[in-house]
């Protein structure tokens, strides 16, 4: 359920998104709260200007947050974003242990708006291969003798 608060802080999500414009950035900002609401980080888009495919906000916070988090806190924490985590971010966000996101924009509002930030190839994958030969580094590292 979307309160009254979350609102007011996708609103701020939404304006980190418009000052990164202004400086060249994409259009994308996050916030990340605590559970009273606290703004614990901040984060825009700045793909571009670092030359970096993982600087999206989202990320960006989902690894603080399990930096500097423990995963408690993490878990009590809500991450405001002005559109919907990508599939890269999502997964970022599950592995930090974040507890909730909302977000302004859908995925099919934003392509919508800009047909091309849906116009992403897929990449074909063949596997699994090689088990027995795979599986001897996850085994040492798990399984420790």
């Amino acid at each position: 359920m979307i309160t009254i608060e979350d609102e007011t802080l996708l609103r701020r999500a939404i304006g980190i998104a418009a000052h990164a414009v202004t400086l060249g950035d994409a259009p994308y900002g996050s916030l990340l709260t605590g559970p009273d609401g606290a703004i614990l980080a901040e984060a825009h888009n700045t793909v571009r200007r670092d030359n970096d495919i993982a600087a999206h906000p989202e990320l960006k916070l989902a690894r603080w947050a399990a930096r500097e988090l423990a995963p408690a806190a993490a878990a009590r924490t809500t991450m405001y974003t002005s559109c919907q985590p990508c599939t890269m971010c999502a997964g970022g966000i599950v592995r930090s242990g974040i507890g909730r996101v909302v977000y302004a924009l859908s995925t099919e509002q934003l392509v919508e708006l800009n047909p091309q930030s849906g116009d992403w190839p897929t990449v074909p994958q063949d596997g699994p291969v090689l088990f027995e030969e795979a599986r001897a580094p996850i085994d040492a590292y798990y399984r420790p003798t």
